[in-house]
């Protein structure tokens, strides 16, 4: 499985004829291709969309909610995959850093598949540790790139002890290899600048871009960071899945094996420049190169009808709201700050001074349980009157309370089932709400972000290739991410995960 971090449908549908003709090209000419795939939670970040891939389960029963949240009675941060008791192997592990599945509260098909056959390998690797830690599972192994070395490391939580191929991989040093190298477009200026007539490209969104800074002598901890953002960090990862393949002999009995590399460049370049910037375009090309080598590579090692490949993404991406008012379309930038010193401000006019609401939490606003008791304060009254003054923010355009998601009795009103898929009730905090099209938190006037219900944010790709299983075909039934932990399990010959959520596509035989 192929993850493409933050790549919307729109661009695969923009820029089709500029791709190869096996990268992309190969799910959209030879396999099947559901044009209209979307996610069904409202929060479409990082590791609440990784998480759904491969269990079918959305935020509300996957428990991650978020990349990160809040405790609702504590109001201490919580990470995704953080884990104290799990540390990098040969790596210093900083607080919160990613380390083991610990907070997933669902199966994947991978632990399906290795209950079935313990022979059976789920190897995960990825630029950002929960890009990897999540689909991997509970009994799967992970491997994420180390940012402040170029290597790629496993934790605790997997072994002891890196395998061989792993230390002989890092020893190489891959990494330095691209130390004073520039991203350059691969297409003619011309090529590029395809948005809609009228609209403003992103200023400063420009090629090349040079990787070690001018004074850097040597590779360290900048330029090492540096790289996930563009497709040199993309290449390591396929590098390192190569490495897999080989030390791992994946594909090499008859246990079938899982192999998931989630690319996480084109995240971090649309959260820089924007989906609609000639970065992000020419990022997009650039993986289509990439895929298109390592499936080459695959058909090698593995045999081209021994194995079925799935891509899709964990989210979208909105233009940023710049872009979008030069369309004629409204939109802008929050501060999260002032706007909750705001909604604190009058619920003390209410209900006596005090933080009321902590923070933001994956969306939610958490309201201060240890403050409401002290007070004595009606906790439901106090959640109705911060929804009712968040609703009066530019830019909010729904929120529900924890007792309206607990009840379900809105499904007709806007976004709410899907803000509902998004929210857990012992990890959310107390007002779910959504943001209107085209607006996001932030300050300045550059770059974009996520997180949102609208086809910008859940419209993402999703695509199978594999003759012996797969007709090709274009497919515009609306189907789920969810679909693809089902579907997948059909086609393994075991059980779906317990806790899916999703139906078979609507695939037909070969």
């Amino acid at each position: 499985m192929i993850v493409i971090d933050g790549l919307p449908q729109r661009q695969i549908e923009n820029y089709r004829d500029q791709f190869g003709a096996d990268g992309f090209a190969r799910f959209m000419e030879h396999g099947a291709w559901f044009i209209n795939a979307h996610y069904d939670h409202a929060y479409t970040v990082t590791a609440a969309g990784h998480a759904v891939m491969l269990s079918g389960a959305n935020p509300s029963r996957s428990g991650i909610i978020g990349n990160e949240w809040r405790d609702p009675d504590s109001g201490d941060g919580v990470y995704c995959v953080a884990d104290p008791s799990a540390s990098y192997i040969g790596h210093k592990t900083q607080a919160y850093d990613g380390t083991s599945p610990k907070n997933l509260l669902v199966e994947t098909l991978g632990d399906v598949l290795r209950s079935a056959d313990a022979r059976s390998k789920v190897i995960a690797i990825s630029g950002k540790d929960r890009g990897a830690i999540l689909p991997a599972g509970k009994t799967g192994t992970a491997y994420m790139y180390m940012s402040g070395s170029g290597e790629f490391a496993s934790s605790t939580y997997y072994m002891s002890a890196h395998p061989s191929w792993v230390d002989r991989f890092n020893a190489a040093k891959p990494a330095d290899r691209y130390f004073k190298s520039s991203w350059t477009a691969l297409l003619p200026d011309s090529a590029y600048r395809r948005g809609p007539a009228g609209a403003l490209p992103p200023a400063g969104a420009e090629l090349p871009i040079m990787y070690g800074a001018p004074q850097d002598e040597a590779p360290g901890v900048r330029f090492y960071s540096s790289l996930l953002q563009g497709p040199f960090g993309d290449a390591l990862a396929l590098d390192f899945a190569r490495a897999a393949l080989t030390g791992e002999a994946l594909g090499q009995d008859d246990a079938p094996d899982i192999l998931v590399v989630s690319l996480s460049g084109h995240d971090y370049v649309n959260h820089a420049f924007s989906a609609e910037s000639l970065p992000s375009q020419d990022h997009t090309l650039q993986l289509d190169r990439l895929l298109q080598a390592f499936f080459r590579d695959l058909d090698t090692h593995v045999g081209r009808d021994n194995y079925i490949a799935a891509l899709t993404s964990d989210h979208g991406f909105m233009p940023t709201p710049e872009y979008s008012r030069s369309l004629g379309l409204e939109g802008g930038r929050i501060a999260s700050g002032p706007m909750l010193a705001r909604i604190n401000a009058g619920l003390a006019q209410r209900f006596g001074p005090g933080k009321w609401v902590m923070g933001l939490s994956a969306n939610t606003m958490a309201l201060d349980r240890a403050l409401i008791t002290r007070q004595r304060i009606d906790g439901r009254a106090l959640a109705q009157q911060a929804r009712a003054l968040l609703l009066t923010e530019p830019g909010v355009a729904a929120a529900y309370t924890r007792q309206q998601l607990l009840d379900g009795q809105r499904s007709a009103e806007p976004l709410f089932e899907q803000m509902r898929k998004s929210w857990h009730p012992h990890l959310s905090g107390d007002v779910q709400f959504a943001l209107k099209p085209n607006w996001m938190f932030g300050v300045g006037n550059r770059g974009a972000t996520h997180g949102s219900p609208y086809d910008y944010d859940t419209h993402v790709p999703l695509m199978l290739w594999g003759p012996r299983w797969v007709r090709a075909a274009a497919l515009s039934d609306r189907v789920g991410i969810v679909d693809l932990a089902p579907t997948l399990a059909r086609f393994l010959q075991i059980a779906p995960p317990a806790a899916s959520e999703g139906h078979l596509l609507p695939l037909a035989a070969p």
